[in-house]
């Protein structure tokens, strides 16, 4: 049934429209339905497609779902990537066959996508008091007895709120929920002591519209971390299960959820959840990293934990932005028609990697162009020589943050590496 949705929600998705919705997409598609161009196999290069556009490396993102997968098993770790790095069903299609648990989400907008494209496991990472999103999942887990949702709770008041809605809702069966371990002074949401946790467990199991599940919480809000740090914050996560088991707070289940995890720590959550005890339930250690699925040449390229395991794998960043030079006012300056709309920048500007002649289409490293700032519609560049670029080059950019690249596209081609076009990813943001 949920493999039945998921496949016909694709299927629509190949059934839409290439329109003026779409940026970057040949002009003389217009009309057609996303499936129809995909099948026609164009260039990227010198098949209609408009600059700026914004590719996926086929290749890499196949690579980078098979590392994480094999590392997972490799662990004995449970899987569900973050979605809102790319909300994109179609990769959260490949992430599922590729073992993943289910899907992690942080609002309740992105619990809809999912749940409209069959995601049948859905770890929400995130504290939910949202009356009206409540009385949805209430709905939901009415209609479906398969559907597992999992959600953070970390205040008293909280609890109060999810236990009304779902109440007023007349919920069926209970909504699972998990307490969220602050990562420290300072940190992000959580509850910040063991005492807390214990009394929030106690207020939950007061209540028959929630069920206590577990613990989790995210080590990348670890202040100052480094490893020694985010790896004691974990082994307190750990031993706060252990203390709420032996509490008799996980009486009845058939499993116990332990998660945490997001993409720069991952190798200290696999060690220390090593390290967890029987407990009286079998325990799903679950992680959660997103970043991944497209890795990326700045930010998460240097706090990849492969860094530090190298022998465990390696990701590709499978990002690029490809940008067209529009004026060379100087010789040591020039602008291209990418900018704040088309490319991250919160953490870092793109770096130009590679030069495509708009002469002839050979191709050449980026040496002496650099990105110095963006406009909203322009990427300021400068260059060591005169003749390193061109009115109407075409440069690809390496983009930083993948949670920023994504939302900035509707639909984006995936590309093989000689620049045939095999299919458009769809995102919802």
């Amino acid at each position: 049934m949920a493999g039945e949705r998921l496949a016909q929600g694709l299927a629509e998705l190949a059934d839409e429209r290439v329109d003026h919705r779409f940026k970057g997409l040949p002009p003389d598609a217009e009309g057609l339905t996303v499936g129809a161009l995909a099948a026609e196999r164009r260039n990227l290069f010198d098949g209609g497609f408009t600059t700026p556009v914004l590719a996926l490396s086929a290749e890499s993102v196949e690579h980078n779902l098979a590392v994480m997968e094999t590392y997972s098993t490799r662990h004995g770790l449970a899987f569900a990537p973050h979605g809102k790095t790319c909300m994109a069903p179609q990769l959260f299609a490949r992430q599922l066959a590729h073992g993943a648990w289910g899907i992690t989400a942080a609002v309740p907008h992105q619990v809809r996508v999912y749940r409209r494209y069959g995601i049948q496991r859905i770890f929400l990472a995130n504290e939910l008091v949202d009356a009206a999103a409540l009385r949805w999942i209430a709905g939901e887990l009415a209609d479906d007895p398969d559907f597992r949702f999992v959600a953070y709770v970390d205040s008293l008041r909280g609890i109060e709120l999810m236990d009304r809605a779902l109440r007023e809702a007349g919920a069926v069966r209970p909504a699972d929920v998990v307490v969220e371990l602050g990562a420290g002074e300072g940190a992000r949401t959580g509850v910040r002591t063991e005492a807390e946790c214990r009394e929030l467990a106690d207020a939950i199991a007061g209540v028959d519209t929630l069920r206590l599940v577990g613990v989790a919480g995210y080590e990348g809000e670890v202040p100052d971390a480094d490893p020694a740090r985010v790896t004691a914050w974990v082994r307190r996560l750990v031993a706060l299960a252990v203390e709420l088991d032996k509490a008799g707070r996980f009486a009845d289940l058939d499993q116990i959820i332990v998660s945490a995890g997001g993409s720069a720590w991952f190798d200290a959550v696999a060690d220390v959840f090593a390290e967890i005890p029987e407990l009286s339930a079998p325990v799903l250690k679950l992680l959660r990293s997103g970043a991944y699925v497209s890795h990326d040449s700045g930010h998460y390229r240097r706090l990849t934990p492969f860094n530090r395991v190298p022998e465990e794998g390696a990701l590709q960043p499978a990002f690029r932005l490809w940008a067209q030079v529009v004026s060379r006012p100087t010789p040591g300056q020039a602008f291209l028609n990418a900018g704040k709309r088309d490319a991250a920048h919160d953490l870092e500007l793109p770096q130009a990697q590679v030069v495509r002649s708009g002469r002839d289409g050979s191709e050449r490293p980026a040496d002496g162009v650099t990105v110095t700032g963006l406009s909203d519609q322009h990427a300021w560049v400068s260059t060591e020589r005169g003749g390193d670029l061109e009115v109407g080059d075409w440069v690809g950019l390496g983009l930083s943050h993948p949670c920023t690249s994504f939302d900035k596209w509707q639909l984006i081609p995936l590309v093989e590496q000689d620049g045939t076009v095999t299919d458009f990813v769809r995102t919802f943001f």
